[in-house]
Order: C-alpha cells, then structure tokens, then sequence
C-alpha cells in the first residue's frame, strides 16, 4: 500500500510518501517539508494567521514535490492521510481541506491522523517494529506526553505536562537569554560550552493529582514552568549585579548548560520510571526535542545502565513532518478505521 501523507499542524508545511512493503516493513518514498522558521523568527514565535497563511501559498507544491520524488502519480496512490490534531486550528484546516478535496476527486480513501500519534509511529518508519510493551516519550515544542504503547497502534497516555511543553520552555528561556526562535537548537550548541553545574535550578517533583486527571498517577507528569521561573530571576539577578542588560556569553553558555541538564534529567528519570514500572521492552524518544545531543547522549546512556534497548528517530522525522503521519495512516488503514466526509481539524484531539 502506497499513501500519501499531509502536515500543516504548526508551522510546517509537509508531504509524503510512505510504501508499505509485504514484508510489513515501511519504507519512505518521499518526505518534503517547507520551513516557515524564517517568517516566524522574526516574532519570536509562531503567529497562527501567518503559519496558516503560508500553509495555503505552499501546500500544492509541497505535494507536487513529494509526488514528484517518489516518482509516482496520483493514480498510483492507494491512500490520503493527513494530520485532524492536535494544533493550530487555521493550520490544521489548510492540511484537512486540501486532504479531502484530493481524496474525493481522486476517488482514494482517506484518514485523519493524530499528530502526536505520528510522531509516536515515526519510531517504527525509522527502526521497524519495536519491543513491546515499550515506553514512549513525545517532547515538542507543543507536548510533552509519556505514552505506554502495549501493541502496534495502542497508545495508553501515562503522564503529560502540566503546564509548559519542553520545547515551549526552551523557547521561552532562549528569548529571556536574547538567543532567538527556535530555541532548543541554540540552547543546545551553547551548552556545549558551559558548565552544567554553574547554576543551582530546581527540580519539579509532583505528588498530588492532576485535578484533570485524578485518576492518573502524578509520579509520571511533568512540569517546566518552575524551571523557567528560576531562570529568569537568575538572569534578572545577574543582569543587577553586573549593571547589564545581556549576560557575558559564557554566564549565558552556563545558564544554557544548567537549564538544560535538568530538563533532559526530568524527562528520562520519569522515562525510565515508568518503563520500570510498566515492565517495557524498550524506550523511545520521538517529537522535536529528541534531537537534542544531551538528550541523545543520556538517554543511550541511561539505556545501557538499564539494559533496555532505546531508540529515537533520526532528525529528519523527529521534528514535524508528513512521513509519520503517512507512518500512522497506514496502522489505521490496516485496521478499516476510514474517515468519513465530516472530517475536521480537532485542535485540542487528546490520545489515550
């Protein structure tokens, strides 16, 4: 089975194709991905009117591109699938409208697709099927969710932010810093020069329930407003003493570096305590932060202390693209689970 995939969550336009082969192995024809990092910089951040903006200019072409990569036509498709949510509303609904208008004038099935789904899926597009159960970590600049995955296809959520995604909060302070947008990228290449320890931040520790979850186990949340908290009033407190407006490059590589050793640390402890705990076969780390070089070096290490296989995507699906979501089209169209003509951008759709 041959689909096509679609992405306009945020602020990516994406296309691509994925075959699914007889021996059950997925392989990938074509990913293209127009970056709207440019346009957004500019902000500080994504502005939803402009990205959704970009999203209708770019659209066509993207597919085209893919379609032309692949070397295939519209007629050798066997599928549409395209991201419902979570996201931008205006984003989303440029992705599904385009979806649905090419599925019905093309007479092809279509699916909507959870986008945290496929970045969950983008683990078995890279590296095959993985040990189950196993324990995946989806950490965006929009999520940051803790999933146990008891078969192909199963998602079972386990924990989740409670405020701040990761990503959101790597933003926030290379801003507070003066870095610029995106954040984690910059983050992470000043903290190879620091010091990891130069600067005391706190851990979040969560004991009671999430009173929108109270059923669920708080020891597997997550929390990184504190974190951001305590490093602005580090900066703020520097900038003072040095009668500054912008910290020395190296006190700013050592705030990057502190930062950044206690997010990654406070992702993978609850990680592997939940793997424990759930009995996984293996880990995964999938979404945007997973490219992280800390969170790569640690979690291998982590990992091997454990005896536990680990696996993340390669960079290329590990930030938003249309490949993991052609990945999660083919699970549901395996299992019959087809969209019907109301299909519609859902952007608060949960999973698990």
């Amino acid at each position: 089975m041959i689909v096509l995939g679609i992405e306009t969550s945020c602020d990516e336009t994406a296309a691509a194709v994925i075959e699914a082969a007889p021996d059950g192995r997925w392989h990938t024809r074509a990913n293209v991905v127009a970056s709207q990092i440019a346009i957004h910089t500019e902000w500080g951040g994504v502005v939803p009117e402009l990205a959704s903006r970009q999203h209708v200019r770019d659209i066509c072409g993207v597919v085209d591109r893919a379609l032309a990569d692949a070397s295939l036509g519209w007629t050798d498709l066997d599928g549409v699938a395209v991201t419902e949510g979570p996201g931008l509303v205006g984003s989303l609904l440029v992705g599904v409208s385009f979806a649905k208008a090419a599925a019905w004038a093309r007479g092809l099935p279509l699916v909507g697709v959870n986008h945290i789904a496929g970045h969950i899926e983008s683990l078995w597009l890279a590296h095959g099927p993985l040990p189950l159960p196993a324990v995946v970590l989806v950490v965006s600049g929009g999520h940051t969710s803790l999933y146990l995955v008891p078969e192909a296809g199963v998602y079972r959520l386990l924990g989740r932010t409670r405020d701040d995604a990761a990503g959101e909060a790597y933003d926030k302070v290379a801003k507070l810093l003066g870095l610029g947008y995106p954040g984690g990228p910059l983050i992470d290449r000043l903290a190879e020069r620091g010091r990891d320890d130069a600067v005391d931040l706190p851990v979040t520790r969560l004991t009671h329930p999430d009173r929108n979850a109270p059923d669920r186990d708080p020891t597997f949340d997550f929390s990184f407003s504190g974190i951001k908290t305590a490093v602005l009033r580090h900066v703020r407190q520097r900038q003072a003493a040095l009668g500054v407006d912008t910290l020395p490059e190296p006190e700013i590589a050592d705030v990057c570096a502190s930062f950044q050793r206690v997010v990654v640390r406070t992702l993978l402890t609850r990680t592997f305590a939940a793997a424990r705990a759930h009995g996984a076969g293996a880990v995964g780390v999938a979404g945007g932060v997973s490219a992280n070089a800390r969170l790569r070096r640690e979690l291998e290490s982590r990992g091997a202390a454990s005896r536990l296989p680990v696996f993340v995507p390669p960079v290329s699906l590990a930030t938003d693209n249309a490949a993991m979501i052609a990945a999660a089209g083919l699970r549901r169209f395996a299992r019959g689970e087809l969209a019907g003509d109301r299909l519609n951008a859902v952007p608060s759709l949960g999973l698990g």
